[in-house]
Parts: structure tokens; C-alpha cells; sequence
């Protein structure tokens, strides 16, 4: 039986939400009146707040900046038909929380805390849930740690912390990406299953060398001959060949995306034939020249279904079909659009009901 939490809040004084125009919501730029923080200090997590969104005091030694135990997470809120306000799958974001601290040797956040607090918050600034379709509250989960003092060795103490905010579209049109051969997001035996800072700051720089090149994201490979496909730059990747879906089996070096899990889960459940595992980049040029691959995108929470049009590699240009005519991911996100705003039932226990 889930345990119900103390959380102690104090509301602002003064919303900003009068201030925020929610027809110009640019992904990330505003963020709700209040924020959700909690400390690790003496093998536990104590003092757990509510307070309105601002700066933080905090050391210039502390390890997180100098050292990098820091992750994150992502998921969103939706307001539903009836009114009521959904968090979509809130524990597969608590799991993947855990196997990111594991790794990067930070405590365990219990579920609990990380559900209930995500909840509290979201029911305390539910008005910063935009009430229309394409948008969302976006939540940002996230630890850091705190010892104020230098040397290579885990921290004693950390902070866990979440904010929300208004978001409209992560993408607002379709992508053209470039299979990268030269740079590498991540290694086996590495950390690139965890949502860790230093994942994205090493993604930056091949990320901006592509789009001077006119492409808006990379299609990562694995580190050890670039033969194999691993991630697209935000999100995981699918295609459709020959009617089934085909996406990279997750492992060390690839993120395990719940969007990705989702995604999947309507998949078998409609029938449709799903292959977890190696995907050559071999393999996805030919089915483009012979007109098997009839689908592809990025699936993620940031941008739900991206639909891809263009992949660029060893400097050849592949047209895709038009994303208007995909039968998989069209349906895909619609049914996850309805579910996820209570348009349809939920008949996979997906939304969890603040309040």
C-alpha cells in the first residue's frame, strides 16, 4: 500500500500566471509559481518542501558542478476532457529515476516521494495546465549533488527538486536528421542508458555541426564502428519496415524511453509485429532504396511522435514518404493524444489523477 508523504507548502504571494501568454509557449522558457524540493543528508531524504519557483543559495564548490552527479527526468500533465488533470505514467519516470542514480552512484529517490511530490505540486499549480490540444505541463524532475567540497568521490548530501511549466509542440515540423559517423553519444560500459547531464553537454557540439550542415537532429550510432543505429538526438527512433515496427533493443548505451515503452505496448496490443534488437545502418539505407522502410520517427515525451522525412548519410540525402500518409504513427499519436487527455478510457492504467 502506497504511503502518503508530508509535504510542507508554502504558496506565493504573487502568481505570475496572468503574466504568461499561453498562445506563445516556446518548450522550457516559463515555468509555474511554485517548485518542490527535498535533501539528502544522513542516509535519508528530510525536509520536504513546496515553495515558490526561484534561486537557489547554494556553494560554488558543490560536487555536482565540479564533478557531474547530476540527472534528470521528464514527463508531463494533461488536462482532461472532464477537467480533471492527468500525470501519464509517472512511475515508469520514478523507475528510470533510480537506475540513473544507481549509476551515477546518487541515492535512490523512494516512489513515493517522487510520485506524491510530482502530484502535489501539479495539484498545487494545476491552473498552469493549458487547456488545449498540443499542450501540456512539462515536469522536470531532477537530483544534484550538494557536498560543498572538492575531490572525485560520491557526495554525502544531495537535493532533489522538480519544476513544472506550460509547454505547446517540442517540434514544430518535421525533421531531417543525419546518421552521425563520427562523433559518439555514448560507449558500452558507459552511463548512456541514464539520463545524465553530461550525456546532453556531449550532444551539443555534433548536435550544432549538423545544423550548420541543415539538419535538425543526428541519428546516434554505436561508439565502436558507427555500424549500428542507437538513438535520434532527443528522442529513441522507430521505423516501419515491411509492416513492423522496428526500433533499437535499449542496453548500456541507450535510453529507455517510456514514450518508447508506450509506444511499443500499442503496438502488440494491436497486433502489429515489434523487433527489439540491433538495427544496422546498413539495413535502414537499403529498405529506404527499396521502398520497405515506409515510416520513421522519434518517439520521446519532449515531442511525442517527430515524424522524420529526410536522413543524410555519407553525404547522400534519403527522401521519406510523406508523413500525412503514415497509417502506424498517426494512429499512434492519436490514440495517445485521447488517452492521455481523457478522450478515450484508459484501459492500460497510463494516467495517474491528481486530486
Amino acid at each position: 500500500m502506497t504511503a502518503t508523504i508530508d509535504i510542507q507548502i508554502t504558496k506565493t504571494t504573487a502568481s505570475r500566471l496572468s503574466e504568461t501568454d499561453f498562445n506563445n509557449l516556446p518548450f522550457g522558457k516559463h515555468f509555474a509559481d511554485h517548485m518542490f524540493i527535498a535533501d539528502y543528508e544522513g542516509g535519508e531524504w528530510k525536509n520536504l518542501r513546496i515553495v515558490p519557483y526561484g534561486n537557489l543559495s547554494l556553494s560554488p564548490a558543490i560536487s555536482a558542478l565540479h564533478y557531474g552527479q547530476t540527472f534528470f527526468e521528464g514527463l508531463k500533465a494533461y488536462k482532461h476532457v472532464n477537467g480533471n488533470v492527468g500525470i501519464f505514467r509517472p512511475y515508469k519516470n520514478a523507475e528510470r529515476a533510480n537506475h540513473s542514480a544507481q549509476r551515477l552512484s546518487m541515492p535512490a529517490i523512494p516512489e513515493d516521494i517522487f510520485v506524491q511530490s510530482i502530484a502535489a505540486l501539479v495539484d498545487l499549480d494545476r491552473n498552469w495546465v493549458p487547456d488545449k490540444a498540443n499542450h501540456s505541463l512539462y515536469i522536470r524532475p531532477f537530483m544534484f549533488a550538494t557536498d560543498a567540497a572538492l575531490g572525485v568521490q560520491p557526495s554525502s548530501t544531495y537535493k532533489f527538486m522538480v519544476l513544472t511549466g506550460p509547454v505547446g509542440a517540442y517540434f514544430s515540423k518535421n525533421l531531417k536528421v543525419k546518421i552521425e559517423t563520427n562523433y559518439s553519444r555514448s560507449c558500452e560500459g558507459g552511463f548512456g542508458y541514464a539520463k545524465a547531464a553530461g550525456n546532453y553537454a556531449g550532444s551539443l557540439l555534433p548536435s550544432a555541426e549538423a545544423m550548420k550542415e541543415g539538419f535538425d537532429q543526428l541519428i546516434w550510432t554505436d561508439a565502436k564502428n558507427h555500424e549500428y543505429i542507437e538513438e535520434l538526438g532527443a528522442a529513441n527512433i522507430m521505423f516501419i519496415i515491411n509492416g513492423r515496427l522496428i526500433t533499437p533493443s535499449t542496453r548500456d548505451t541507450i535510453l529507455k524511453g517510456v514514450t518508447r515503452d508506450t509506444v511499443i505496448a500499442l503496438a502488440k496490443h494491436w497486433g502489429i509485429e515489434v523487433e527489439e534488437r540491433r538495427v544496422a545502418v546498413a539495413e535502414i539505407i537499403q529498405a529506404i532504396k527499396n521502398g520497405q522502410l515506409t515510416e520513421a520517427f522519434g518517439v520521446g515525451t519532449a515531442a511525442t511522435i517527430a515524424p522524420i522525412t529526410e536522413i543524410g548519410h555519407e553525404g547522400q540525402l534519403y527522401q521519406l514518404s510523406d508523413p500525412s500518409t503514415r497509417e502506424f504513427s498517426n494512429k499512434t499519436l492519436k490514440t495517445l493524444n485521447d488517452i492521455r487527455y481523457g478522450v478515450i478510457p484508459d484501459e492500460f492504467g497510463w494516467n495517474y489523477i491528481v486530486g
